[in-house]
């Protein structure tokens, strides 16, 4: 066993052990617990939770690549400008409201604020959503154990699903919310380490975020000598136009992830849901602006330690260029991908030729840094939980959706606490055996499936939210169709444009990470159009559809937390 490889188990057993610890003493038997924790989670604790469910192995694994390569630097920042982008989106036009409607899914709001038909369409759009994008976090548990342990993917993902079994099925949202807590801190040391190491080793300015600009000008020369447009030159990658859809699926999407929108119910009441919302954005802030330099770091070395323009001998080829060669996560440039050790020994390569997997850079800018062994081990440790906190809560968004949208509420009303925990529980394993799968077999690199996710809960959820909350007519018919026809239409357009029938240019060459904005506006069309010739809600709905929206008034909001019928 290697020492990074011996670091690695260090750490993983170390924090997979922390983990279950404090899932075992979270544990629940009670619905509330299971579904919103009870609804007791102090504001800061709630801010990390909520930061480590939203910042994925996207965020943590690939975001960095995807600046470096797939975006050369400028249009990668497509990822920043609308994760975070939507995050404040989300905070400051849905969370308090949706708070105030005390609700624990979209589900259960859409029921509510609709019909029990439209809950149906919100439970089916919320596990389209929720599988595709925990299909991204089980692909980034496999790479991680691919590369550092030495298992092949299958065991890798086998063993991410069985830690997540445990604490997700024992602590229910208690024991998921106080894991992430734990997770963040893992994952944010295990970013900002290296970062900084890195930084200083480079640059001597030991504030990332600084220090890379001052080599910005030199990778720009360096790109430009290799015959590549400059890092930061911008429209390279992708024209305005698509760098306005992506940007805003990307945004809306955000605004209407379920697993992310759960969380606002965990507070203590509306006022600690919206101090949750301003430390996960200051949690946040601290890995979207470390990332940038992350991403140039990288590129600079790797373009440095394989020769700049003249290359180096096969032979000579650093040791993490061997390695991750070896998982073939780096492959020969061309549309052959085929692998580096076909080449000869003594073949020069250079950096335009090969092509380097975004989801390496992060999980090896230690090893491209030339830092030491423990601090390779710690940043593999903080992928896992990236991705197992984020795989966390989307599975109890599918495990609450069948539990408490499909079989308390619609086939057995008379469900005891009991047997509604255990349902959840079984529809939760069900679906980390499904997440699996997927993860085992995901249609793209992480980050590219969880941008897809977030295109279906732009095209889907977003207006219906919205809509929900600041149009008092907006109708059951309406919303229903309107999330129908987006859902539908946005993920036709997903399958026809990701080569699986080879039409991967699509319409007017939009790619399929930004054709949910399409998809969100035909959604709004069509919501609005058929609420315009169909019954209004009744009296009491609209009444209550103003009262969310201006504190003090309560009156039919304490009335609808009762359960009183308002339809």
């Amino acid at each position: 066993m290697s020492d990074i490889q011996l670091w690695t188990l260090i750490f993983v057993v170390i924090t997979f052990a922390l983990y279950i610890v404090i899932a075992y003493r979270s544990r629940v038997s009670d619905t509330a617990g299971f579904y919103v924790a009870g609804g007791g989670i102090p504001a800061s604790a709630n801010g990390a939770a909520i930061a480590a469910d939203w910042m994925s192995a996207a965020s943590f694994i690939s975001l960095a690549g995807i600046v470096a390569f797939a975006g050369n630097g400028y249009a990668g920042s497509v990822y920043l400008m609308g994760w975070t982008g939507g995050y404040v989106l989300l905070a400051l036009l849905l969370a308090p409201y949706l708070r105030k409607f005390g609700k624990y899914t979209i589900p259960d709001f859409v029921g509510d604020r609709y019909n029990e038909t439209a809950r149906l369409v919100a439970v089916v759009a919320a596990i389209v959503v929720s599988f595709v994008y925990v299909a991204g976090q089980m692909a980034g548990v496999g790479v991680v154990f691919t590369r550092f342990l030495s298992v092949d993917k299958t065991t890798g993902v086998i063993i991410g699903m069985a830690i997540v079994f445990f604490y997700a099925v024992l602590g229910g949202m208690k024991g998921i919310t106080w894991t992430q807590v734990a997770q963040y801190t893992v994952l944010i040391i295990a970013y900002l380490i290296p970062a900084v190491a890195v930084s200083a080793k480079v640059t001597g300015i030991a504030l990332p975020q600084i220090g890379f600009g001052t080599i910005l000008s030199e990778l720009n020369g360096l790109q430009q000598d290799l015959g590549i447009a400059q890092y930061t030159e911008a429209f390279t990658q992708t024209s305005r136009a698509n760098m306005v859809l992506i940007t805003a699926a990307l945004m809306f999407g955000t605004a209407g992830l379920p697993h992310v929108i759960v969380r606002f119910y965990t507070a203590k009441s509306v006022r600690a849901a919206r101090f949750s919302a301003l430390w996960a954005l200051f949690f946040i802030a601290i890995l979207y602006t470390t990332a940038p330099s992350v991403a140039a770091f990288s590129k600079y070395n790797i373009i440095d330690e394989l020769g700049g323009t003249q290359g180096i001998p096969l032979s000579q080829a650093p040791d993490w260029f061997n390695t991750w060669a070896g998982v073939g996560l780096i492959t020969q440039a061309g549309e052959a991908a085929a692998p580096i050790s076909e080449l000869a020994p003594d073949s020069v390569i250079r950096f335009t030729d090969v092509t380097i997997n975004n989801d390496i850079i992060v999980l090896a800018s230690p090893e491209i840094g030339g830092l030491p062994a423990p601090i390779v081990g710690l940043v593999a440790a903080g992928a896992l939980a990236a991705a197992l906190s984020t795989a966390s809560g989307l599975l109890l968004v599918i495990s609450s959706s069948v539990a408490n949208d499909v079989y308390y509420k619609k086939i057995n009303p008379q469900a005891s606490e009991k047997q509604q925990l255990l349902v959840g529980r079984i529809a939760m394993a069900a679906a980390i055996v499904v997440a699996g799968y997927l993860g085992i077999n995901p249609p793209g690199f992480v980050a590219q499936v969880v941008a897809l996710a977030f295109g279906l809960a732009c095209a889907s959820f977003f207006p219906a939210l919205v809509l929900g909350i600041f149009w008092k007519n907006c109708t059951a018919i309406g919303a229903m169709t309107g999330m129908i026809v987006g859902l539908g239409v946005t993920m036709a357009y997903m399958l026809w444009t990701i080569d699986i029938y080879g039409n991967s240019d699509g319409i007017f060459g939009i790619p399929e990470t930004g054709f949910g904005t399409v998809g969100m506006i035909i959604n709004f069309v069509v919501t609005i159009a058929v609420s315009k010739v169909t019954p209004k809600p009744s009296a009491e709905m609209q009444e209550l559809v103003e009262e969310i929206r201006y504190p003090g008034r309560s009156r039919l909001v304490a009335a609808h937390a009762e359960g009183k019928d308002l339809h």
